[in-house]
């Protein structure tokens, strides 16, 4: 099953709409709890990112009877450091987006931290790819 969501850049009343309706259908799957919990984490920073450092993007998760892939594609602009951009703490967020809350630093760590991989593709002044996989492992009895 795949699943498609367009996000908007600079729309923070949508900022984790998607990360919302994909918790939806994972409920279904009789899931664990705390691999949910993982995925919809990396996924709502993922989708904070595009809202407030691109242009604007996409987000597509499949699942299949293995895993779940989430697939984060953004329009620009970048990032210039990407291992920079995985510490702790490092932000490049604005003083308005630092005021809704947003841009602490930790969007990047904790997808990372919540994934079983994880794989960022960009560079200055180009889109931003990243694909996050997600192990499925069943409690015993589901």
């Amino acid at each position: 099953m795949t699943y498609s969501y367009d996000v908007q850049a600079k729309n923070f009343t949508r900022a984790g709409a998607v990360s919302s309706e994909f918790k939806k259908e994972l409920k279904k799957l009789n899931l664990p709890s705390a691999l949910i919990k993982r995925i919809i984490i990396a996924l709502y920073e993922g989708e904070v990112n595009v809202v407030a450092h691109s242009y604007g993007g996409s987000i597509t998760c499949t699942i299949s009877s293995e895993s779940v892939i989430i697939t984060i594609q953004d329009t620009g602009p970048g990032i210039p450091d990407i291992a920079l951009a995985m510490k702790e703490g490092f932000s490049t967020a604005s003083d308005e987006v630092r005021e809704m809350g947003f841009g602490a630093g930790m969007g990047m760590a904790n997808m990372k931290k919540n994934s079983d991989s994880l794989h960022i593709t960009s560079a200055e002044g180009k889109e931003t790819r990243i694909d996050l996989s997600f192990l499925l492992t069943f409690e015993e009895g589901t």
